[in-house]
This record gives structure tokens, sequence and C-alpha cells, in this order.
């Protein structure tokens, strides 16, 4: 999981493989994977002489400066190139994007494709709607907005202003962060 592949001149990530041996037939390798350009996500099945293609990318430093116009903006860490990249191919980490945060670039063929963000923030609550009393009782959640515009769905005991810490993969709340 993690490794970069090319599909049709595309470079996609591996989020999940399921080996299996079937008993007389040869091992097929199940791989389900997205698109680093445009987010789509496929599933694709590999026989056991098949091969894929590994994708020559590169992965560089750079930190997040802003939104604007359907775009998010860049700046190169090392070299202080800025670049922008549309929030649409950026999928679900484009709203977990907020001012300052360093990222790695995914580069396809030199051109900055997608992101990746670090796996765990801190984010402040916004938004938060009160508590009903007495309604406690199981794992009971409400939706929260973070600074970043998101939704999230948090315990009740978390009120606006405070900090959280949400896993930016799954989009869901962690624990309170200090």
């Amino acid at each position: 999981m993690g490794r970069i592949i090319k599909i049709n001149n595309d470079p996609f990530i591996i989020i999940r493989t399921d080996h299996h041996k079937m008993g007389r037939g040869g091992a097929v390798l199940k791989v389900k994977c997205r698109n680093l350009i445009n987010g789509n996500v496929l599933e694709r099945t590999y026989q056991g002489t098949e091969k894929a293609e590994e994708a020559e990318t590169e992965t560089k430093q750079a930190e997040f400066m802003y939104k604007d116009k359907g775009e998010a903006y860049f700046m190169n860490s090392t070299n202080y190139e800025q670049f922008s990249l549309p929030l649409e191919e950026l999928g679900e980490a484009a709203k977990f994007l907020k001012e300052g945060i360093n990222v790695d670039v995914f580069y396809f063929e030199n051109k900055p494709v997608s992101v990746s963000l670090p796996v765990k923030m801190n984010f402040k609550v916004v938004s938060a709607p009160p508590s009903v009393k007495g309604n406690s009782a199981g794992n009971v959640n409400k939706q929260v907005e973070i600074e970043t515009g998101a939704l999230i769905n948090v315990p009740l005991f978390i009120n606006e202003g405070e900090m959280i810490k949400i896993n930016t993969e799954t989009g869901e709340y962690v624990e309170r962060a200090n």
C-alpha cells in the first residue's frame, strides 16, 4: 500500500490490496487505488503473471498558502516557487487545508498532481450547537464546523472555541488537542 503505479498513463496510489490463492488456479491480487490527478477510485485485479508499471513520481515539501476561486496555492519549501492545484483534484484533502501547514506534493512527469497531508492535524471548532441535556446514552455525536469550513462529527462535550485533533485520511474526530 502507498505505492504509486501507472494505469493508462495516469498515476494511481494503492489504497488496499487483497491477495487470493485459489485451489488449482493461480493467485490473483485485487487492488484498490486512487487516481492522483482526478481522485477517482479504481478497483483492478491482477493475475499471477501480470505486472503493474510503477509510476515515476517525486515527492517534494511545500507550504499551503491559501484557496481562491477553486484553486489551492502552495509554495515549494526549497526553491520558493509557487504553484496551484484545482481543489476538485485534491479531493477530501481540500477540506483540511489550513494556512501555513507543510504538505508532501506528488510530482508526476515534473508536474504537481496531488498532496498528502499529515495524518493527524489540530483544528479550532468555530461553530458547535449546544449539547442537549439528557441526550448522553450511548455513543452520541453532534456536527461541528472547524476553521477550514469542514463539518465533523464529534462527541457532545466538544464546544465552540476548543481545539480538536482530526484524522485527515478518514475525516474523523480523534481527541481533544492540547
